[in-house]
């Protein structure tokens, strides 16, 4: 995707130093465009944490590349594969939800049990972290293709008038490498010239929607509104949403939905006024080893400054932090809620549209079949 008509992924290996690789720091969007520079495992891991870097598919992709630059500056120390599992530990405890991140690092870890020594191994592990890096795009831009078909089945019923998108949170290009999951039939749709416009929910606490889904539309030319979070129902209501268009972070095998908290909200919302509701879900997003997402997804409970507390640019242009509640008054902060399969029209995988259900994923990911 493009920045002022630059191209940009959102995490790439410096071109010059095999030591480095290059993220964009979400933190500092819309306003800075900062580019960091990661040189160690820890500064990968406090990028994941601190959300430098957001998104499932990103966070795979930035704990992969974590553990090459562990491998590329192996301090000498201790044991090179006993090092590297610590690492691997280390990154693993950084965000709980998002089965991206274990499912990069189990990639890793297979490479670990080879009896191959450092430099080998190293190579391998970068290897391995550009095949994730790679695989993350096709998945989107497969996920946009099948996606494209829902829109413009919409398109041809609708006529001229824009199709009406939903979106909640950010689960576009800067949540993934490129394209994005939710956004990729957006932009596709964009291209074939078919009439299109995004409801933007702001996405409290981190106004990821308000903050990153309209910077990357604004930048792609993409017509769309900011909404407030709880405007959502009251467009449905009113026949102003054609769909929703969501992502997430880890989908049960039963199709349980575990995105940004409020995703389920518009789920009720949606299925209340009978509008198509669909999750972009790449397979590496799929937690096959559990079937009940309410009871088997854990929930991150992050900070409550993030409630409390929010950033933007002032009249005089500066960028600050205000507090906006009373200062003794604790906060909650849960990161994600689960939206359970019967809200879901469909799963929009890489492989194509699935009802969210055991028996029809499993139809388009036999391997996963227990039978």
């Amino acid at each position: 995707m493009q920045i002022d008509g630059k191209n940009y992924r959102t995490i790439w290996p410096d071109p010059i130093d095999p030591g480095v690789i290059n993220i964009i720091d979400q933190r500092h969007l819309p306003h800075q465009l900062i580019i960091e520079r990661l040189r160690t495992p820890e500064q990968a891991a406090i990028a994941i944490a601190e959300m430098h870097v957001r998104g499932a598919p990103l966070i795979g992709a930035t704990a992969a590349w974590g553990m090459y630059l562990a491998a590329f500056h192996y301090p000498g120390n201790a044991d090179f594969k006993r090092y590297l599992a610590e690492v691997f530990g280390l990154l693993k405890a950084t965000r709980p939800t998002a089965v991206n991140l274990v499912y990069a690092l189990n990639r890793i870890k297979k490479l670990l049990q080879s009896p191959f020594q450092q430099e080998k191994i190293t190579a391998n592990i970068r290897n391995e972290a550009e095949k994730i890096t790679e695989e993350s795009v096709e998945q989107c831009h497969a996920i946009g293709q099948h996606g494209l078909s829902v829109i413009r089945k919409l398109s041809e019923k609708k006529g001229r008038d824009p199709i009406q998108v939903l979106t909640h949170c950010n689960a576009g290009w800067l949540a993934c490498i490129d394209y994005g999951t939710a956004t990729a039939p957006i932009y596709l749709a964009q291209q074939e010239g078919i009439p299109i416009h995004v409801w933007v929910d702001e996405t409290r606490p981190r106004n990821q929607g308000a903050r990153l889904t309209a910077y990357e539309l604004g930048q792609a030319g993409v017509p769309h509104t900011i909404i407030t979070d709880n405007a959502g129902g009251h467009l449905m209501q009113h026949g102003r949403v054609d769909m929703v268009l969501v992502g997430t972070d880890r989908t049960s095998r039963q199709g349980d939905v575990a995105n940004k908290v409020g995703t389920y909200l518009k789920a009720l919302a949606a299925y209340d006024n009978h509008i198509p509701f669909y999750v972009a879900a790449p397979s590496s997003s799929i937690d096959w080893t559990i079937s009940d997402g309410l009871k088997e997804i854990e929930i991150e409970e992050r900070g409550e400054e993030e409630v409390k507390y929010i950033s933007g640019r002032d009249t005089f242009g500066k960028i600050n932090k205000v507090l906006l509640c009373p200062a003794d008054s604790p906060a909650s902060n849960y990161a994600f809620d689960v939206t359970p399969a019967r809200l879901v029209t469909g799963l929009i995988t890489e492989r194509g549209i699935c009802e969210a259900n055991e028996p029809a994923m499993v139809a388009l990911f036999p391997e996963f079949s227990t039978t």
